[in-house]
């Protein structure tokens, strides 16, 4: 008897994986199952005979080039894990929008959008008056094209207008977000959950340093395992429901995600802001945790063997 075949997929830059997740088709092996691993947009792969499709390092996944064509492919592989709804919903923090109709407390935002034409003079205006400010695209992976700025610094201001610019003329939204000092002082928190279950949390250091520019390359990040207090548990369990309550109002069926990171941060008064929720390309930091490869490998043959 053949056994179940699960296809990792990834991207031309990481053809082997990336370092958190090379263990991984070992620990599906040694349950019973076949792993294989693909770069996603590689013409000569037949996705039909791929099995279940896993979504891994498809890094590449936000760049213009590649966005378009990335999101009809996740249509056309029979079974791709998370699902290509909550894929395409995920891979623009437009998303964050809909969460905080659900009652999820968001970072307060501007939006940019590119149909609105700013000039320079426009981009400038809608930037805080005062403190560090963060500007990002909204489809973006692995924090690329991501800068912090501050706002009575000319010098960073006038580099904060032209990556919006950048941005904004490529055709991409934008996000203008105040910097929230909690991260400086107690970093970023990701909660990882597999198959609606929560796995391990770790800390994460703060990446944008006040020195920081907007590029396009992957940052690297510096974390630490710890257990969840109960009360930050809890509240990533509301923002798992707000997501499930999303996913169901928009395909009017809930559907269970093979993985999910939420990424919190302090709000400075005994609550949280979501900062992100991760459905695509989710570093899961296997190799951080204790335990988390082995949950991740179980989450997966539960899923192969239902």
């Amino acid at each position: 008897m053949s056994k179940p075949i699960v296809t990792l997929a990834t991207c031309a830059d990481f053809p082997h994986l990336d370092e958190d997740d090379q263990a991984l088709p070992d620990a599906l092996a040694s349950r019973g199952m076949d792993p294989r691993i693909a770069v996603w947009n590689d013409p000569d792969v037949n996705w039909d005979e791929a099995g279940i499709v896993v979504l891994r390092s498809v890094r590449d996944y936000a760049k213009k080039r590649n966005y378009s064509h990335f999101l009809e492919w996740t249509k056309a592989v029979p079974r791709l894990l998370n699902h290509a709804d909550v894929v395409r919903w995920g891979s623009d923090k437009h998303y964050l929008q809909n969460l905080s109709e659900f009652g999820v407390p968001t970072i307060p935002t501007t939006w940019l959008e590119p149909s609105a034409g700013y000039s320079k003079h426009q981009v400038h205006t809608r930037f805080p008056a005062y403190g560090d400010f963060v500007v990002k695209p909204a489809i973006s992976s692995g924090g690329r094209g991501t800068g912090r700025y501050t706002a009575i610094d000319a010098k960073s201001r006038a580099e904060a207008i032209n990556d919006t610019m950048h941005h904004l003329g490529r055709g991409r939204s934008v996000m203008v977000q105040r910097y929230l000092d909690q991260v400086d002082h107690k970093g970023e928190l990701s909660l990882v959950y597999f198959n609606g279950v929560l796995s391990h949390a770790v800390e994460k250091a703060a990446m944008l340093h006040p020195s920081f520019r907007s590029v396009d390359e992957l940052h690297e990040e510096i974390v630490t395992a710890r257990e969840p207090s109960e009360q930050e548990w809890l509240w990533g369990e509301k923002v798992r429901k707000a997501l499930h309550r999303q996913i169901k109002s928009q395909s009017g069926r809930d559907m269970q995600l093979l993985f999910n990171r939420v990424d919190v941060v302090a709000d400075g008064e005994g609550g949280f802001y979501l900062m992100e929720v991760s459905l695509i390309d989710a570093g899961l930091y296997l190799t951080s945790t204790d335990g988390a490869l082995e949950n991740f490998a179980d989450a997966i043959e539960q899923r192969v063997f239902w």
